[in-house]
């Protein structure tokens, strides 16, 4: 069995995924993740290009951009349990 390691972060820039309702939130998070970001038909899910393969986010997540230029996905509390 495979298990996913955590991602060394570098210190970059991060962003909140924005409730389903924020219309301008949405548009400034979709507009920083550019061509490695696309929202799902899931209301405020986003699927995000990240060195480990594509990653859902949903609202409250954090998606951090590495100054590697990498996209990391970091969950709200308690949404994948305790590591």
């Amino acid at each position: 069995m495979r298990t996913a390691a955590s991602p060394r972060f570098d210190h970059g820039a991060a962003l909140r995924v924005p409730p389903a309702h924020d219309a301008g939130n949405w548009r400034l998070l979709m507009t920083w993740l550019g061509p490695q970001g696309r929202r799902l038909d899931q209301p405020g899910a986003v699927e995000v290009d990240t060195p480990n393969g594509a990653r859902i986010a949903l609202p409250g997540d954090w998606i951090v951009l590495s100054v590697s230029g990498d996209y990391h996905i970091a969950g709200a509390a308690g949404r994948w349990g305790a590591a």
